[in-house]
């Protein structure tokens, strides 16, 4: 085990406790995109796997949505030659994004919805209690801050989520996990790395932008990164505007003192 692997799987560990993310008796299915993060997730995790002091079971899962070109055999020859259980998805998505979507549209959004709908009914089949999602530290940062800039809203991505149809649970192994560690983590085992065709001929797609914005801020100084992550983590409601988060005054009809305590500001 290299130091890379070690510190990466000792991040997983400390998320997965605080957050009940894998549990004893557990079957996961592994969502499998092709590209660096899913299958340094998917490595990470059998990696654990020997490692934990219960059992639990994981079912690798690629959706071939139809891009031209995809290379499902190279997902298919890699999955068996390492041993994983897998099972793969053919569905025509992109017909769907391309018919319903004006040329030059962001495709991203309905892509990964009709994506996440697929995976959801998968899992039922298979039987899987959890479903586990390759995003990383940089990911919940840069939704942080698209939802705040361009959505007027305050969120990112929880470790774990419930899905609205409460069939499955969701999770996340790799939010606590740095982009350029899970990159040198996949170029180490030699992992395939197969990029999206659809969405990332995309140049003006706003995460790009979001992602270019923290590379700045980041040159200047290096904890923005880390300051951002851990503000997911450090929220004050009564330092923020939502009423239905602050405690109603002494006669119900508005924020109480701690709305109105500038001290501390």
């Amino acid at each position: 085990m290299t130091r890379l692997e070690a510190r990466l799987i000792g991040e997983i560990a400390r998320l997965s406790r605080a957050w009940s993310l894998i549990e004893p008796d557990d079957h996961i299915l592994v969502a499998i995109s092709g590209g660096k993060d899913s299958w340094a997730m998917l490595h990470l995790l059998e990696r654990l796997r020997g490692r934990v002091p219960f059992t639990f079971t994981m079912t690798a899962v690629n959706l071939d949505q139809g891009h031209p070109g995809f290379p499902a055999d190279v997902i298919r020859r890699w999955l068996d030659q390492h041993g994983f259980r897998h099972h793969l998805v053919a569905v025509d998505t992109l017909s769907v994004v391309l018919e319903k979507l004006a040329p030059g549209s962001t495709q991203c959004s309905l892509c990964s919805r009709l994506r996440r709908g697929i995976l959801y009914t998968t899992a039922q089949t298979l039987g899987c209690n959890k479903i586990a999602l390759g995003h990383h530290r940089d990911d919940a940062i840069e939704t942080l801050l698209l939802n705040q800039l361009y959505a007027g809203q305050t969120k990112s991505m929880p470790p774990r989520l419930r899905s609205d149809d409460g069939r499955n649970v969701v999770i996340r192994p790799l939010l606590a996990c740095d982009e350029a560690d899970l990159a040198e983590y996949a170029a180490e085992i030699g992992a395939p790395i197969i990029p999206c065709d659809l969405c990332g001929s995309q140049e003006n797609l706003r995460r790009k932008r979001v992602k270019r914005l923290i590379a700045e801020l980041s040159a200047e100084n290096n904890h923005v990164r880390s300051n951002l992550f851990a503000a997911l983590a450090n929220v004050r409601p009564s330092h923020l505007m939502d009423r239905d988060l602050i405690t109603s005054g002494p006669h119900g009809d508005g924020p109480g003192e701690a709305f109105l305590d500038e001290a501390s500001l």
